[in-house]
């Protein structure tokens, strides 16, 4: 089939190019615009009980004040507030108050409750409109407005304007992640362009996996994601912008190196321009389908989360491998049938002389010989590492791992932890509801609130809770000693819903909501995404391998040198960052995002190395000597291309936050594994021990007079060798 695909190609290129050209237009001009959510509560399905105790406060207290952002006051000395300084800060809250900021409904004057115990510092609560909550860049813009006023109406005075909450953090975020995107994005270009000429000495071939990936594939893949956001009502997350880049790239190189190896592979047999861009397509057109059809589905299957956050991001994901495969086995090969070989590898001089490849061709002897002592020093390594993993442990303090601690909110943050609860930028709320719409009691709520503020881990709970207007609802502000992202909080929410149930007064109902109570709700989706997004994810990826080998044997022993690859670049991560860098934790959504891309990505290689070794197989080579041309000839494939994708996700080292330094971290090591010791060295020693009993039930040789059409075809490489 894909033979007939690459004639196909090749006659009529011109077309080909054309078509793309013309497609990528329209897909791009006439996309929806898509905006992406940052409200975590959005990611959740609404059987979760804080999304419910957020439609009852909705439904209870539609006028209720719910602050988005916080003004932080204190002295520029660092000293008490005085009392002049508290009437300057009565004329400041009142002038912002009188600038009427588009979109600020509310601001609340400082007051007792509002000012620490130490006195150094006062906080002036910000309500904002909710619809532009929904809007990122609009909800940031008016956090900057209120910061710009904020400072300037604090010119005089002996007191500075610091803004810290939701709004402000949302704004600092963006402009953060947006430098960070466009460093991520430049150094993936630059690396990718540097290295792949390197490899194959040549400008345009340093140019063509970015032409291909960036100026086609990302655009028509952006273009398809937001229609489909958009027809199945999808969410979409700002962290598909940043990841996206890099999948592109990185798949699309990964494919181009395939395809660009096998066709200077056939130009140096003796094949044509055209001749050797057909042939290469029919021998690596399955591998490149087969991989991406593992890494669609490994994305795809994100549509089952529980998290609104992996439902937009898989699907997207799924889509740009998509085209950026069909792009890879249509649009490259267009363009290498259209521009003359020497051009492509211009202005090397050597490109058709075979090299001695000494390096992999030694690694190969290694393996034919010593398959089982390979086996188990690369499968130590991985098993050594997984042990790591024992000790993760998963944090969800999104906003300080997602931007530097010198932001402005997260100055606020800090501050408010010091000198007020350090739940108290965000309280956690207990709605009591009277069953059926009965009224409730309010001689029950003194005894209930005493209840609820004993809680091991809750600071305080108020007495008085507020009423809605027909009496049917109460609103028990709690607020807890930790911060509400920590991981104590979480627990804290743990007991105290266990409370707030079974003390809740005969004839009503409580509902735990707020920050905490979204982020152990997040937690509990999360074990439910594991127990089954992962099983489903690898049944499907191991179904789309025994097609691919016609086997029932090879593809479990390649699953489970994946699934080591997964637990040894978690285990890795958790020894660096928590072991020996001291950090609490890790990002909570770091085992999903090493199982998007070092397992599913991984296996590319993994399949690109299978595939070879099953085509020396049917050569006629025994599994021995299978595997050590398998290392020699796809082996510098898999280096090149693990080699760029493990840089390119490195580069998200460089944004400044620790999620990201996390994240690049792991993704570099993750990818590092799964070139260099899964498919170089574990799968092909265990494909070797494992003899023709690996292709069981098809056969691992073909029938001799093809074996024998095969090796004839392989006599000029023998001959430019030697």
């Amino acid at each position: 089939m894909f033979h007939r695909i690459g004639q196909f190609v090749v006659k009529r290129a011109w077309w080909v190019i054309a078509a793309w050209v013309v497609g990528m237009i329209a897909i791009a001009v006439s996309a929806p615009k898509i905006t992406a959510q940052t409200d975590e509560a959005a990611f959740l399905p609404k059987h979760y009980e804080s999304i419910q105790a957020a439609t009852l406060q909705e439904k209870a207290f539609p006028s209720s004040f719910t602050p988005s952002a916080l003004a932080l006051f204190e002295r520029n000395d660092g000293a008490p507030l005085t009392a002049a300084d508290k009437a300057d800060l009565a004329k400041i809250v009142q002038g912002l108050t009188d600038k009427k900021i588009e979109a600020v409904q509310q601001i609340i004057p400082v007051g007792e409750q509002t000012t620490s115990k130490d006195g150094k510092y006062a906080l002036a609560p910000i309500a904002i409109d909710k619809a532009k909550q929904q809007d990122p860049a609009a909800y940031g813009e008016v956090a900057k407005h209120l910061r710009e006023e904020g400072k300037a109406l604090t010119a005089g005075t002996d007191v500075k304007f610091q803004l810290g909450g939701a709004a402000a953090q949302s704004l600092d975020q963006q402009e953060a992640s947006g430098s960070a995107d466009a460093l991520i994005a430049l150094s993936t270009v630059l690396l990718v362009a540097v290295i792949v000429g390197i490899i194959f000495r040549s400008v345009l071939a340093g140019v063509l996996p970015l032409l291909v990936s960036l100026v086609f594939a990302m655009p028509t893949a952006n273009g398809l994601i937001a229609f489909a956001t958009k027809a199945f009502d999808l969410e979409s997350t700002p962290v598909l912008s940043a990841i996206l880049i890099v999948v592109v790239l990185g798949v699309g190189t990964d494919y181009f190196l395939f395809l660009a190896f096998r066709y200077r592979e056939r130009l140096r047999a003796g094949d044509d321009r055209k001749e050797a861009v057909v042939n290469a397509v029919g021998r690596v057109g399955e591998a490149i389908a087969s991989a991406a059809g593992a890494v669609t589905v490994a994305f795809a299957v994100l549509i089952l989360s529980s998290l609104g956050m992996f439902k937009a991001l898989g699907p997207g994901l799924a889509i740009a491998v998509v085209v950026t495969a069909f792009a890879s086995l249509t649009l490259a090969p267009a363009l290498l049938a259209v521009i003359p070989a020497r051009g492509v590898f211009w202005p090397g001089k050597k490109w058709m002389n075979e090299p001695g490849n000494a390096r992999f061709t030694a690694l190969g002897r290694i393996l034919e010989k010593r398959p089982a002592a390979v086996a188990l020093a690369s499968g130590g390594v991985l098993l050594a590492l997984s042990a790591g993993m024992l000790n993760y442990n998963g944090i969800f303090d999104l906003a300080g791992s997602s931007m530097p601690k010198e932001k402005e909110s997260m100055v606020v943050q800090d501050k408010m932890a010091r000198g007020f609860s350090a739940g108290a930028a965000d309280p956690t709320h207990v709605y009591l509801a009277g069953l059926n719409g009965a009224k409730l009691d309010p001689a029950s709520f003194d005894s209930y609130a005493a209840k609820l503020g004993a809680v091991p881990g809750v600071a305080q709970a108020a007495p008085k809770p507020q009423v809605s207007e027909d009496g049917t609802t109460a609103d028990f502000t709690v607020m807890l000693k930790d911060k509400p992202d920590s991981n104590a909080a979480i627990d804290t929410v743990t007991e105290l819903r266990d409370v707030a149930h079974g003390q809740a007064p005969s004839g009503t109902e409580a509902k735990v909501g707020g920050l905490s109570a979204i982020y152990k709700d997040i937690n509990l989706a999360m074990t439910h995404d594991y127990q089954l997004v992962f099983p489903i994810a690898g049944l499907l990826i191991l179904l789309i391998l025994g097609l691919q080998l016609r086997s029932v044997v090879a593809p479990w022993y390649l699953m489970a040198s994946v699934g080591l690859g997964f637990t040894a670049t978690l285990g890795a991560a958790t020894l660096l960052f928590q072991n020996l860098k001291g950090e609490p934790g890790m990002m909570f959504m770091l085992p999903i995002l090493i199982y998007l891309f070092v397992v599913a990505i991984g296996t590319d290689y993994n399949i690109l190395i299978i595939a070879r070794l099953r085509e020396e197989a049917r050569e006629g080579r025994s599994p021995r000597e299978a595997a050590r041309e398998a290392l020699r000839h796809a082996g510098p494939t898999v280096a090149a291309a693990g080699f760029i994708l493990a840089a390119s996700f490195a580069t998200f080292m460089l944004a400044g936050n620790v999620f990201m330094l996390e994240f690049g971290f792991a993704m570099a090591f993750g990818i590092f594994l799964a070139a260099f010791v899964m498919a170089m060295f574990f799968t092909p020693s265990l494909t070797a021990l494992v003899g023709k009993a690996a292709w069981w039930p098809g056969h691992g040789a073909m029938p001799s007079h093809e074996a024998s059409v095969r090796l004839d075809e392989r006599e000029p490489e023998a001959a430019g060798r030697h």
